[in-house]
């Protein structure tokens, strides 16, 4: 039987103890964006929720859900829900460090980053982190990671701000491109901060960990995916709908990048 990583232990202000990668897909396409999703991880949808029932999570059958779907009424993309012992706290952390509160509930704030990324602080609750899922050949992948695509003149700033509201250093990447967060390992979901080439308004995409990228690659196309581009270390995917993914040679157990 798989088995789940435990939980990291809780920081020592209580700050951030389980994190989430939102899929954010049109609402017309909700049903095949999701079809597809569930396969490539090994989940099945909850009961849908939300006043328009747009919100549902992906529940996986070993270790603890940390993917979650929505239906929007624009193309979609990703973002990042951070889970947090004192929601107050959490929330005035990020107002002190330049982000604004677009909607703020009792259990939740959906907020944007001084640069324009939405985010989500919560108080929901995890603590085993799914194994890898096998395609059909065996070959091992996760969806592990959402990648946040920020304007060139806005990068620097969107990364101290994100290392500041985390208290998270970064980790060292091949490209200048790339900032990653060192997420602690007992957390589901890595964090990386690209930037653009231009000042265009932030958006986010998700990263597949891949053993064989070429292999998982292959299982997504006969599911509906198809191959963009191919990168230092990645390939671009449309999902079904046309949604932007990366397939990545990450180890799909931890997320690190091989020497």
């Amino acid at each position: 039987m798989p088995q789940s990583v435990n939980i990291w232990p809780l920081r020592e202000d209580g700050m951030i103890y389980w994190n989430w990668a939102f899929i954010d897909r049109p609402a017309a396409a909700f049903d095949e964006a999701f079809a597809f999703w569930t396969t490539v991880t090994a989940t099945r949808l909850s009961e849908r929720r939300g006043e328009h029932a747009q919100f549902t999570t992906l529940l996986p059958e070993h270790g603890d859900a940390c993917v979650r779907g929505q239906a929007v009424g624009g193309p979609g993309g990703a973002h990042l829900d951070l889970d947090v012992e004192d929601l107050g706290a959490a929330r005035r952390r990020a107002h002190a460090l330049g982000a604004t509160s677009v909607i703020d509930e009792d259990n939740f704030s959906y907020l944007k980053s001084p640069g324009g990324t939405a985010f989500c602080l919560t108080t929901e609750q995890g603590g085993r982190v799914p194994p890898p899922v096998a395609g059909p050949d065996g070959t091992l992948s996760r969806l592990d990671q959402v990648c946040l695509d920020i304007g060139a003149s806005s990068f620097d700033r969107e990364v101290a701000f994100w290392t500041e509201l985390t208290g998270w250093g970064t980790r060292p990447t091949s490209l200048p491109e790339f900032a990653r967060l060192d997420v602690p390992d007992g957390l589901p979901i890595r964090i990386l901060l690209q930037r653009k080439n231009t000042d265009e308004p932030p958006t986010a995409h998700l990263d597949l960990a891949c053993a064989d990228v070429d292999a998982t690659a292959a299982w997504h196309e006969s599911l509906g995916a198809r191959r963009i581009s191919r990168g230092a270390h990645w390939m671009v995917m449309n999902d079904p709908t046309g949604g932007v993914y990366c397939l990545t040679g990450r180890d799909p157990h931890t997320g690190r990048v091989p020497a």
